[in-house]
């Protein structure tokens, strides 16, 4: 069992910035990839962006690219989530998740992640 806690989130104004974080514990030896996922109230969750272990690799969705990053520090086991150039779009909740990966890479279906963390809000004001 993988245990994730996010933290990090905030209200801020459009073109502003926030840093989420995610510190996994558990059994996370076999939990490859971490992705960040955000859902907004009736709207359906949607990826943001994933980094794989071993190897950097990220995956970002297109509504974001070039605005979040994703990182990792894996003697501390935290994933963070660098997001600039924040939107009013991007208010959403924000959870971050843990799997073993398809054919050596982390996509951005939810599905492939079993293990999830509680969430922190994203508010962003025109």
């Amino acid at each position: 069992q993988v245990q994730l806690v996010e933290s990090g989130g905030g209200a801020v104004q459009a073109g502003g910035s926030l840093r989420l974080s995610c510190v996994a514990s558990g059994s996370i030896h076999s939990s490859v990839c971490i992705g960040w996922f955000r859902q907004a109230p009736d709207k359906a969750r949607e990826g943001v962006a994933t980094i794989k272990s071993g190897v950097t690799s990220s995956v970002y969705a297109a509504s974001v690219k070039g605005r979040f990053t994703i990182s990792r520090d894996n003697a501390k086991n935290v994933v963070y989530l660098q997001m600039n150039g924040l939107k009013p779009e991007d208010t959403a909740m924000y959870f971050c998740a843990a799997g073993t990966g398809v054919d050596d890479w982390c996509f951005l279906s939810s599905t492939d992640y079993p293990f999830w963390g509680q969430g922190t809000q994203v508010t962003v004001s025109s």
